[in-house]
């Protein structure tokens, strides 16, 4: 079996972790990675042992990739995607897929036109707790997500409800099998010019209700996801991937016990089981556990918070202007 001819485009801190996932993978070629600065390109190159290229046409003229991860900032997503796709070369985009829904609908029909494979970078989905818990979740009630740490600058292209806020996004609407209802969001900017702390509250058609707290600039760093079913309460911690399950049991002489489970399940590195699913996709023409419908109903859902989050600031700069 011949191996999949894969590349990297942009080898920032997340492209450089594709880039070392892939020479890791079993009949997989790093043919070649591509940054348009030419020494972080060489850099990496030179320290994975894999050809570099600071030039997207001769990387292509030379690479041959059959598929390549795109791990640029969010504004070059889609001209990045396009033009892998125009060359007939299967795509795995970070997240979030794009900047508009209308260039995530546009990149679904071109990719399905040719027949090709077009992933959307959501890497909680394959982080093993997640994965375990969409196979016992059945009637959740009330779901509630914090994902909040400390700041950093090498994030400045997108506010926290892109950066952050997207992950949860896409969980929640793995998990919830209905259509949404409502959206309410507030946020503020702290340390950058957009959104630096979000919450959000999403309600299902079914009942579910849903919230989710995001912050790049907490003092503590957590990652957690909270689900109440109706005799079950689940808890995932995504960095340390444990899951705890707590329910209430009748004692006749005790009355009320918590028992607490914790499932045992295998655990591995969430990047390299997204690329691998990747890859086999590629090689055996299968559909992605996370495709572009996905991505663009998270992008849908981030836009729609976007708008509310902005809407106050708005409101006041108009008031402003009249006074």
């Amino acid at each position: 079996m011949e191996p999949v001819r894969v590349g990297v485009i942009g080898v920032g801190h997340l492209g450089f972790h594709h880039a070392r996932v892939y020479t890791e993978l079993l009949n997989t070629d790093v043919v070649g990675i591509m940054d348009t600065n030419p020494e972080r390109a060489a850099a990496v190159g030179e320290l994975l042992r894999v050809p570099f290229y600071s030039d997207i046409e001769q990387f292509y003229r030379q690479a041959r990739p059959d598929a390549v991860s795109v791990v640029v900032p969010t504004v070059q997503h889609f001209e990045s995607a396009k033009r892998a796709l125009s060359a007939g070369i299967h795509v795995l985009i970070e997240k979030p897929v794009t900047s508009t829904v209308e260039e995530a609908v546009e990149l679904l029909q071109q990719a399905a036109a040719q027949n090709l494979v077009l992933q959307v970078g959501h890497i909680e989905r394959f982080n093993s707790a997640v994965q375990h818990v969409r196979n016992i979740i059945k009637e959740p009630l009330f779901l509630q997500s914090r994902r909040i740490g400390p700041f950093s600058s090498r994030i400045s292209d997108v506010g926290v409800v892109l950066d952050l806020m997207i992950h949860d996004i896409d969980i929640i609407l793995s998990l919830v099998h209905s259509e949404i209802s409502a959206i309410s969001a507030m946020g503020r900017s702290v340390r950058s010019s957009l959104e630096d702390i979000a919450t959000a509250q999403i309600a299902f058609e079914n009942g579910t209700l849903a919230q989710i707290l995001v912050s790049r600039v907490s003092e503590r760093r957590l990652r957690q996801l909270e689900i109440m079913e109706p005799e079950r309460f689940v808890t995932v911690n995504y960095e340390t991937q444990d899951v705890s399950i707590h329910r209430c049991v009748q004692e006749k002489e005790c009355g009320l016990v918590e028992v607490i489970e914790h499932p045992v399940f295998p655990k591995r590195e969430p990047l390299k089981l997204e690329l691998q699913h990747f890859v086999t996709c590629v090689r055996e023409g299968k559909q992605p556990l996370v495709g572009i419908m996905d991505g663009k109903r998270a992008l849908e859902v981030a836009i729609s918070i976007l708008k509310q989050i902005q809407a106050p600031a708005q409101m006041v700069e108009s008031t402003a202007g009249t006074a």
